[in-house]
């Protein structure tokens, strides 16, 4: 099969096209000929040696595809409930930059009615981690505010709308005013141009110095401060990513005045059972939101595969709004 390689640690063009043995399905396995692969941030970091393949993990980068089922464990199908030659989307912990792909039964979901497999790539990495993050460990709930740093990111977009169509207030911080009124356009409520406005400034005075209930945070850092700043009582944040750096120094008192949570996780590292559970949440809980329109897909642009260095380029150029896919050719 065709895959797209890291050849050394480096720079976008780091990645080439090659030839892989095909993987092979085990048990609970599915094989999955793959028309899209989702492109993350992750993936960026896996390319430059800052993100160390999982144990048992394949080396191919990518976390999230979506095709055709090709072969599978038999039972695992039929409990599935899926088929050969049924479209699925896949949350996987490497290998999605192929023409095939294996992924554990559990975390394949169906491709949602009226999505295109280009569009389903776009899923999995987004909705598996909003869920996780958001709902699960920042317990938001309908009528609650919550703050999406990035907000025209991958994350950011499923975040607002997912948050949205379960009844929340959505706040997004954002590099840019055309990125700002996107946000708007997917239904935030407010916007706040990082470059131009000071965050923790703007959230007080929304809320009317009340703060926000949860916050969504991807750059930790510097923000960690101000974040606690903007957190109303009992509020949480969760941090998914550190791009600003993995060091804050925070006002404790105010964690104790306000009784706030500070936590965070990966993805990409937990055991395939608690990546099941939350397919499961996300079967239940945003299926039928994505297949009653609540919920669209944002998906900036489409590269064939073997243009993944440049897919990469764009990705770090933060100029994008939404998610970045690659293509295989196939339906």
């Amino acid at each position: 099969m065709k895959a797209i390689e890291i050849t050394t640690f480096g720079a976008p063009e780091v990645l080439r096209q090659c030839e892989r043995a095909m993987p092979v399905p085990g048990s609970g396995e599915l094989l999955i000929r793959v028309a899209a692969s989702g492109v993350n941030r992750p993936d960026v970091l896996q390319r430059t040696g800052h993100y160390p393949v999982p144990p048992g993990a394949s080396d191919i980068p990518g976390l999230e595809v979506a095709g055709t089922i090709e072969q599978g464990d038999e039972e695992a199908l039929v409990r599935a409930g899926f088929k050969l030659g049924d479209h699925v989307c896949a949350l996987v912990a490497g290998g999605g930059y192929a023409e095939y792909c294996v992924a554990p039964v559990g975390q394949c979901l169906p491709v949602p009615r009226g999505w295109s497999d280009v569009q389903a790539a776009s899923l999995p990495e987004t909705v598996f981690t909003v869920w996780s993050n958001v709902f699960d460990r920042g317990r938001l709930q309908s009528g609650e505010t919550l703050l999406v740093q990035g907000g025209s990111s991958g994350i950011g977009v499923t975040a607002i709308q997912m948050a949205k169509a379960t009844g929340a207030r959505v706040m997004v911080t954002a590099g840019s005013d055309e990125k700002c009124a996107a946000c708007l356009a997917l239904g935030a409520d407010h916007a706040i141009n990082y470059r131009t406005h000071d965050f923790a400034v703007e959230v007080k005075r929304l809320t009317a110095g009340q703060g926000v209930n949860v916050i969504l945070d991807m750059v930790a850092g510097n923000y960690v401060a101000k974040e606690i700043e903007c957190l109303s009582e009992d509020g949480r944040l969760v941090i998914i990513g550190v791009q600003g750096g993995v060091k804050s120094e925070i006002n404790a008192g105010l964690v104790l005045r306000r009784r706030l949570t500070v936590t965070g996780s990966t993805l990409r590292p937990r055991p395939i059972g608690f990546k099941e559970a939350i397919a499961q949440a996300c079967l239940k809980h945003v299926w039928p939101l994505i297949e009653g329109g609540s919920i669209k897909p944002v998906i900036h642009s489409t590269f064939a595969a073997a243009d993944a260095g440049q897919a990469h380029a764009l990705m770090e150029s933060n100029s994008h709004i939404g998610k970045i896919v690659l293509t295989w050719g196939v339906a």
